[in-house]
């Protein structure tokens, strides 16, 4: 099945108490199927997974699958650097009704080869929905090359990778490609291959739905696109995407330590690009 071209790393509110705002992610998912997005991915490192508990996380995957909008797929990030963890939250995120996995490589113990593919082989048994990998080097200190990729591939239910070292951006056999990074966006629809796993979505849905339907202006929506990109990228992220939906009235700000909420001059930064693409 395909899982769409747009998907939404959504983040995750956060009410003025510190406790998740369901209302509000609810709402957000309707928001974002209504304005480009495909797809969601729940509980991804932009939805502030590290600081979730396990309740927390698996309610959230839960709650995208029972309210999803109609024709929306649901992509539950359900990694680990613990293989056992990983395969629990597999299970229970297939249980839950989601249209795919996303599981990052195992960061911090940084797995050798050959225990790379032992991890994803366990992680495969745990479901019978497609796995996206998701290869992020700066954030697990690991790479995955693409001819480990294609041997990954080998594994029953990998699908998919989330691309997300710029560097590594081509085909690989047997697995379809979605950027993990905004940018990679038009250069992997130019590619002929998925689409995106984004942040910026949240923003420019619609621009970016248009840069699949419309190769032809595809050049011109990107130049477009890349002042929000840059904007997204004045600190760490979610801070500034979460400021801009607090500025579009969608979600509060408010993270969970050790994530602040953006600065004065961050946020100013975010304002005038939303200002500048005619989104406030």
């Amino acid at each position: 099945m395909s899982l769409g071209t747009v998907l939404t790393a959504i983040v995750t509110p956060f009410d003025e108490q510190g406790a998740v705002d369901e209302k509000t992610f609810v709402d957000l998912m309707h928001h974002l199927a209504a304005h480009g997005s495909d797809g969601i991915v729940v509980c991804g490192t932009t939805g502030e997974s590290p600081t979730l508990s396990i309740e927390e996380h698996m309610r959230l995957v839960e709650l995208a699958c029972a309210e999803r909008p109609a024709g929306a797929t649901v992509i539950g990030s359900a990694g680990s650097n613990d293989t056992r963890h990983a395969v629990e939250m597999t299970e229970r995120a297939t249980e839950a009704g989601v249209d795919g996995i996303l599981s990052v490589t195992p960061y911090y113990n940084r797995p050798n080869r050959r225990g790379l593919a032992a991890h994803y082989r366990e992680v495969s048994k745990a479901t019978d929905k497609p796995i996206v990998l998701y290869n992020i080097p700066s954030r697990v200190s690991r790479d995955v090359p693409n001819d480990e990729l294609a041997e990954l591939a080998q594994i029953e239910h990998v699908d998919y990778v989330k691309q997300a070292a710029n560097a590594n951006l081509a085909k690989v056999d047997g697995l379809g490609i979605y950027a993990g990074n905004d940018e990679l966006y038009a250069p992997v629809l130019d590619l002929g291959e998925c689409g995106v796993i984004s942040v910026a979505s949240h923003v420019c849905g619609n621009l970016m739905a248009r840069m699949a339907r419309e190769p032809e202006n595809r050049a011109e929506l990107e130049a477009a696109f890349k002042p929000i990109l840059d904007a997204l990228s004045v600190t760490v992220n979610p801070i500034p995407v979460k400021a801009a939906l607090a500025m579009l009235g969608l979600c509060g700000p408010g993270l969970r330590l050790p994530l602040v909420e953006a600065s004065e001059e961050e946020a100013a930064v975010v304002r005038q690009a939303l200002e500048g693409a005619g989104l406030l």
